[in-house]
């Protein structure tokens, strides 16, 4: 398949309601190691022009054309209309038009698909059943276009009203669609067998993340979870009410900044050569605009306020002197105007922020700064957390073999300074099915933490319930002490399940190693920068494998890490500034990641 100005266009629709998946974002849910928007793009990459039709990605290249419908959800042939404006004149003879829900979609499908176009208006994909599959076609762009224009209207139509007389049907391996949790779950499972077919005959396997069940490297883990976990879909917000959610798409100015002309500096709005007749009025910031000025007048202003008209600049006080009636500039000042003129700093259309940036206090200031107050956002990424164990006790005296909760309280606080609010907070007892209704009623939130149950003890029940729910593992094990039995899931609903160690400093540390990656992934964010700098101990501290341990800065620069550190309480944290990841082998003055605490 050539990419060539003779290639066909390519639709790909990448919206719709999703009612049947509760109104998760479908085309974003990760099959095999990407995402199904993923895999359609990369079955049609070869080919000319594409248009992804469906909320805006950011992640996309900037090579893929994005649009939306007239109206969000009104159905496949909105879309494909959509589409068809987007490309704009002089189309491809082809169209290939295809859903964002194939995840064993392959190019050679699509070549197939092309190779039995000849002498048809459509040609149309089959499943093993024979069922046509309307939504991964290749279609004659003029015959398209006149199926729509004889359309009344193109919302809500199913894709049928475009089916022309003249088609043909090619049944193919892997073309199954995915709309139900079930289906999605069906099709990771295919994905994670061994076996050279897919299970229940789908189609054939496409290479996807290799088992690994061995722990893995911290930073493998966050890549792992940027990449895959399923993007929130996008929502419009009220940007002060959001921190923590990123931009969904660009945020642009919706006005000038300054608003018109204003004096930089307190002082005097002056007209013409000095010296200048001191008129009695003064301009006030919000205040009445003073009367224009004429050659030799001047007028009090101050910082912010609107600068009268034939105004030529504004001298700072400390570069005048006046005698009541006269104002003069002093004559070693030097020669400069300060006024901030009308759009100087913003004009409108601005681009404030990039899509992907987290909102953020200095976002949402920004963006008042130029009237907008609301935008396109993912997130903020609502938690629950969930503490296990029968001898935690959060409050009441403790009785026999029980221990206080020393984390519960502070977690909250903890994933805050994160961007992550907590929704609530529960306790779970220990028993043998407990993690299976918590799990299957996860769907009111994007983050469930999860303190114990971890290990693989009597009471660490969580990868059983995992398991039974068909959770997709992303993260099994981490190659981090302590923190090696961490878990990273996600469950059918698109929910993402941190599991992490029951000692409360193993805990701690690991989720502010990876909760930041788990917001980038289900936002969209893009990869933080890190801190990092010379661990001045760090050969005494290093072992086989990474450890992440309190640390302090350095009089000299750099950190002075713990060696020994007791996981079952947070005492080693005190006076300590953060963590510090240290890799093996390490030696002192290597440079080391550090983790700052909130």
């Amino acid at each position: 398949m050539p990419n060539s100005p003779l290639a066909p266009d390519v639709i790909v629709l990448a919206g719709g309601r999703a009612s049947r998946m509760g109104g998760v974002d479908k085309p974003g849910l990760v099959v095999g190691g990407r995402s199904m928007l993923e895999t359609a793009l990369a079955a049609v990459a070869p080919l000319g022009r594409t248009v992804v039709v469906g909320p805006p990605r950011p992640d996309l290249g900037t090579h893929i054309l994005q649009t939306r419908e007239p109206e969000p959800g009104s159905g496949p042939v909105a879309a494909v209309a959509a589409g068809i404006t987007t490309l704009g004149a002089g189309p491809a003879a082809h169209i290939v038009i295809l859903a964002a829900d194939l995840p064993f979609l392959t190019d050679t499908a699509i070549s197939e698909l092309l190779r039995h176009r000849a002498d048809f208006d459509a040609v149309f994909a089959a499943d093993s059943s024979g069922r046509p599959q309307y939504l991964i076609g290749v279609w004659r762009t003029e015959s398209l276009v006149a199926r729509l224009r004889e359309l009344e209207t193109v919302i809500n139509q199913p894709m049928k009203a475009l089916v022309p007389l003249r088609t043909n049907i090619v049944t193919l391996p892997g073309v199954d669609d995915c709309d139900t949790p079930g289906e999605i779950d069906a099709a990771r499972a295919a994905f994670d067998t061994p076996a050279n077919g897919v299970r229940g005959g789908a189609g054939p396997t496409r290479p996807g993340p290799p088992a690994d069940p061995d722990p893995i490297p911290l930073d493998r883990a966050r890549d792992i979870l940027r990449d895959r976990l399923t993007r929130l879909p996008e929502r419009p917000a009220e940007l002060r009410r959001v921190r923590g959610a990123a931009l969904a798409a660009p945020l642009v100015a919706g006005e000038a900044l300054p608003r018109f002309d204003v004096s930089a500096m307190d002082g005097y709005a002056v007209a013409g050569d000095g010296p200048w007749n001191l008129r009695a009025d003064i301009g006030f910031a919000g205040g009445r605009r003073p009367d224009g000025l004429h050659p030799g007048e001047a007028v009090r202003i101050a910082t912010g306020a609107q600068v009268p008209e034939g105004t030529t600049r504004v001298l700072r006080d400390e570069f005048t002197r006046t005698d009541t009636v006269r104002l003069y500039r002093l004559p070693d000042a030097p020669l400069r105007s300060d006024i901030r003129r009308r759009g100087e700093d913003r004009a409108p259309g601005d681009e404030i922020a990039a899509a992907g940036t987290p909102v953020t206090t200095a976002l949402v200031s920004a963006a008042a700064a130029v009237e907008v107050t609301t935008a396109a956002v993912r997130g903020p990424v609502r938690t629950r957390i969930v503490m296990t164990g029968d001898e935690i006790r959060s409050s009441g005296p403790l009785q026999a073999g029980q221990t206080r909760d020393s984390i519960g309280p502070i977690l909250p606080d903890l994933l805050a300074a994160h961007g992550v609010p907590v929704i609530d907070q529960v306790h779970l007892r220990d028993t043998a099915h407990g993690f299976d209704e918590v799990l299957a009623t996860a769907t009111d939130c994007d983050l469930l933490v999860v303190v114990g149950a971890t290990g693989g003890g009597a009471a660490d029940q969580l990868r059983g319930a995992l398991d039974r729910c068909a959770g997709h593992l992303l993260v099994p094990r981490l190659a981090l002490r302590p923190g090696g039995s961490t878990v990273v899931a996600e469950l059918l609903s698109a929910t993402t399940v941190l599991g992490l160690p029951g000692n409360p400093y193993a805990a701690i540390a690991t989720m502010l190693a990876l909760v930041p990656a788990i917001v980038d992934g289900r936002t969209g964010a893009p990869a933080r920068r890190r801190a990092t700098g010379p661990l001045r101990n760090a050969a005494e501290i290093s072992g086989p494998v990474a450890r992440i341990v309190p640390a302090r800065y350095s009089d000299d620069g750099g950190w002075i890490g713990d060696p020994a550190i007791r996981t079952a309480h947070l005492g080693g944290i005190v006076d300590r500034d953060g963590l510090v990841v240290v890799a093996p082998g390490a030696r002192d003055d290597d440079s080391v990641e550090f983790i700052p605490l909130p």
